[in-house]
């Protein structure tokens, strides 16, 4: 599965750098602003996903921040499926992330002053993404084109525990590590053709495969069973965070 893949790379990655600041110290150095990328959205979802972050320290242990950019879903894949259900083409996508956060880096677990070192707090994030479809759908009763709009809302509110490295005093390496919140998901498909209520289930079953195979931890929030009925869910359940930015600081 993609996510423990991801997460097998991120202990790497955390133990790399561990061993590697202990050769490279960053002592406090009045940079309070820090311009950041986020790497992980697009390892999940594709190369359009982009977006880049803000983060600026009051004091010496709490900072706030914010991050902005664009999110994609990513590519469903065409033809295959099922003998009656194929998709034909992916169109008029678009996607938009908003963020914001505000850490206190843990006085006691830390020997410099923040931005560097352990860090808790409570978030805020919002996920949109659009897609237009098309599909060949060919049973006993119907054969033809069918063309949906797919929307996918995503807010969350959480509390997060990460830790960011700081190298040669420019360069920041932040991990969120655990981020769990409450999640209120929204998804809803439209179809441009009258369809029975047999074809929609067979239509809906199909477009949910996708959903589920290209969205990380889509099967576990989303009720499939209602989806398959309707083509839309929505519902308030458990959310998650995690991720690596890479940023600069000044």
């Amino acid at each position: 599965m993609r996510i423990n893949k991801f997460y097998r790379r991120l202990c790497i990655v955390v133990l790399l750098l561990t061993c590697s600041t202990t050769l490279v110290v960053a002592q406090s150095d009045g940079k309070k602003n820090t311009i950041r990328f986020n790497v992980t959205n697009p390892l999940l979802f594709g190369s359009k996903a982009f977006i880049i972050g803000y983060e600026r320290t009051i004091g010496k242990h709490q900072s706030f921040g914010v991050n902005i950019g664009r999110m994609s879903l990513p590519g469903f894949g065409k033809g295959g499926g099922s003998d009656s259900v194929s998709l034909q083409n992916n169109t008029n996508e678009k996607g938009f992330h908003l963020s914001g956060e505000y850490r206190f880096y843990l006085a006691k677990e830390n020997k410099y002053e923040a931005p560097r070192g352990v860090y808790i707090g409570p978030y805020y994030s919002y996920n949109h993404f659009s897609r237009s479809n098309d599909w060949l759908l060919n049973t006993s009763s119907f054969q033809g084109n069918v063309n949906t709009n797919l929307a996918l809302n995503i807010n969350t509110i959480g509390a997060q525990l990460g830790y960011q490295f700081i190298l040669w005093k420019r360069v920041s390496i932040d991990l969120v590590l655990l981020g769990p919140g409450l999640g209120i998901y929204k998804v809803k498909a439209g179809i441009n053709t009258t369809l029975n209520a047999e074809q929609k289930e067979l239509f809906f079953t199909r477009l949910n495969e996708y959903l589920k195979d290209k969205i990380p931890g889509y099967n576990l929030v989303i009720d499939e069973g209602e989806f398959k009925r309707n083509g839309s869910v929505k519902t308030t359940t458990f959310g998650f965070r995690y991720m690596v930015n890479i940023g600069f600081r000044f």
